[in-house]
Protein backbone atom coordinates (compact mmCIF):
# COMPACT_ATOMS: atom_id res chain seq x y z
CA UNK A 1 0.00 0.00 0.00
CA UNK A 2 2.81 2.43 0.86
CA UNK A 3 4.62 1.67 -2.41
CA UNK A 4 1.46 2.41 -4.41
CA UNK A 5 1.09 5.70 -2.55
CA UNK A 6 4.76 6.52 -3.22
CA UNK A 7 4.46 5.78 -6.94
CA UNK A 8 1.30 7.87 -7.22
CA UNK A 9 3.16 10.84 -5.74
CA UNK A 10 6.19 10.17 -7.91
CA UNK A 11 4.04 10.01 -11.05
CA UNK A 12 2.18 13.20 -10.07
CA UNK A 13 5.50 14.97 -9.49
CA UNK A 14 6.85 13.87 -12.88
CA UNK A 15 3.66 15.03 -14.61
CA UNK A 16 3.90 18.42 -12.88
CA UNK A 17 7.58 18.82 -13.81
CA UNK A 18 6.82 17.83 -17.42
CA UNK A 19 3.93 20.33 -17.61
CA UNK A 20 6.02 23.11 -16.05
CA UNK A 21 8.81 22.38 -18.55
CA UNK A 22 6.37 22.74 -21.44
CA UNK A 23 4.96 25.97 -19.99
CA UNK A 24 8.44 27.47 -19.47
CA UNK A 25 9.49 26.45 -22.99
CA UNK A 26 6.33 27.92 -24.51
CA UNK A 27 6.58 31.18 -22.55
CA UNK A 28 10.28 31.59 -23.29
CA UNK A 29 9.85 30.93 -27.01
CA UNK A 30 6.80 33.20 -27.20
CA UNK A 31 8.32 36.15 -25.36
CA UNK A 32 12.11 36.22 -25.09
CA UNK A 33 13.13 35.98 -28.78
CA UNK A 34 10.69 38.75 -29.70
CA UNK A 35 11.63 41.04 -26.82
CA UNK A 36 15.38 40.52 -26.46
CA UNK A 37 16.29 38.72 -29.67
CA UNK A 38 17.72 35.72 -27.80
CA UNK A 39 17.51 32.18 -29.18
CA UNK A 40 14.59 29.84 -28.61
CA UNK A 41 15.03 26.92 -26.23
CA UNK A 42 14.05 23.26 -26.38
CA UNK A 43 12.21 21.20 -23.76
CA UNK A 44 15.33 19.98 -21.92
CA UNK A 45 16.72 23.50 -21.70
CA UNK A 46 13.41 24.60 -20.17
CA UNK A 47 13.68 21.79 -17.60
CA UNK A 48 17.25 22.96 -16.92
CA UNK A 49 16.00 26.51 -16.37
CA UNK A 50 13.44 25.19 -13.89
CA UNK A 51 16.14 23.29 -12.01
CA UNK A 52 18.49 26.28 -12.04
CA UNK A 53 15.80 28.64 -10.77
CA UNK A 54 14.94 26.16 -8.02
CA UNK A 55 18.59 25.98 -6.97
CA UNK A 56 19.11 29.75 -7.07
CA UNK A 57 15.85 31.00 -5.61
CA UNK A 58 13.89 28.03 -4.32
CA UNK A 59 15.62 27.30 -1.07
CA UNK A 60 16.23 23.83 0.31
CA UNK A 61 12.70 22.60 0.93
CA UNK A 62 9.15 23.01 -0.24
CA UNK A 63 6.83 25.45 1.53
CA UNK A 64 9.21 26.55 4.29
CA UNK A 65 7.03 29.60 4.98
CA UNK A 66 4.17 27.41 6.20
CA UNK A 67 6.21 24.97 8.25
CA UNK A 68 4.64 26.03 11.54
CA UNK A 69 1.08 25.66 10.32
CA UNK A 70 1.82 22.46 8.44
CA UNK A 71 3.00 20.67 11.56
CA UNK A 72 0.07 21.85 13.63
CA UNK A 73 1.87 24.35 15.84
CA UNK A 74 1.90 28.11 15.99
CA UNK A 75 4.69 30.53 15.25
CA UNK A 76 6.98 30.39 18.33
CA UNK A 77 7.80 34.10 18.18
CA UNK A 78 4.11 35.00 18.16
CA UNK A 79 3.45 32.60 21.03
CA UNK A 80 6.23 34.21 23.07
CA UNK A 81 4.88 37.70 22.31
CA UNK A 82 1.36 36.71 23.34
CA UNK A 83 2.62 35.26 26.64
CA UNK A 84 4.56 38.44 27.52
CA UNK A 85 3.14 40.80 30.10
CA UNK A 86 2.58 44.42 29.03
CA UNK A 87 5.69 45.41 31.00
CA UNK A 88 7.80 42.80 29.19
CA UNK A 89 6.46 44.02 25.85
CA UNK A 90 7.36 47.62 26.67
CA UNK A 91 10.85 46.50 27.73
CA UNK A 92 11.24 44.61 24.44
CA UNK A 93 10.09 47.65 22.47
CA UNK A 94 12.54 49.86 24.34
CA UNK A 95 15.42 47.47 23.60
CA UNK A 96 14.38 47.45 19.94
CA UNK A 97 14.40 51.27 19.87
CA UNK A 98 17.76 51.46 21.65
CA UNK A 99 19.31 49.13 19.07
CA UNK A 100 17.79 51.15 16.26
CA UNK A 101 19.05 54.43 17.71
CA UNK A 102 22.53 52.98 18.19
CA UNK A 103 22.72 52.49 14.43
CA UNK A 104 23.24 56.23 14.13
CA UNK A 105 20.55 56.96 11.59
CA UNK A 106 17.07 58.40 11.92
CA UNK A 107 15.04 55.29 11.14
CA UNK A 108 11.75 57.02 11.90
CA UNK A 109 11.56 58.34 8.34
CA UNK A 110 11.38 54.82 6.94
CA UNK A 111 7.79 53.68 6.52
CA UNK A 112 8.73 50.10 7.31
CA UNK A 113 9.75 51.05 10.84
CA UNK A 114 6.63 53.18 11.28
CA UNK A 115 4.64 50.02 10.52
CA UNK A 116 6.61 48.17 13.22
CA UNK A 117 5.72 50.95 15.64
CA UNK A 118 2.06 50.56 14.73
CA UNK A 119 2.38 46.86 15.45
CA UNK A 120 3.99 47.43 18.83
CA UNK A 121 1.98 50.37 20.10
CA UNK A 122 -1.06 50.63 17.86
CA UNK A 123 -1.86 52.85 14.85
CA UNK A 124 -2.82 55.82 17.03
CA UNK A 125 0.70 56.02 18.46
CA UNK A 126 2.47 59.27 17.65
CA UNK A 127 6.14 58.55 18.30
CA UNK A 128 7.14 57.42 14.79
CA UNK A 129 4.32 59.06 12.86
CA UNK A 130 5.07 62.53 14.14
CA UNK A 131 8.83 62.07 13.79
CA UNK A 132 8.36 61.09 10.17
CA UNK A 133 6.25 64.18 9.47
CA UNK A 134 8.63 66.66 11.16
Amino acid sequence: MKTVHFFKHLLAGLVIIAALGLIVMWLWNALIPGIFGWASINYWQAIGLLALSRILWGGRGWHKRHAFRRHGCENPVREKWMKMSPEDRKEFIQKFRNRRESMGEDWSRHSRFREWNDFFEGPDSTSFSEKGNE
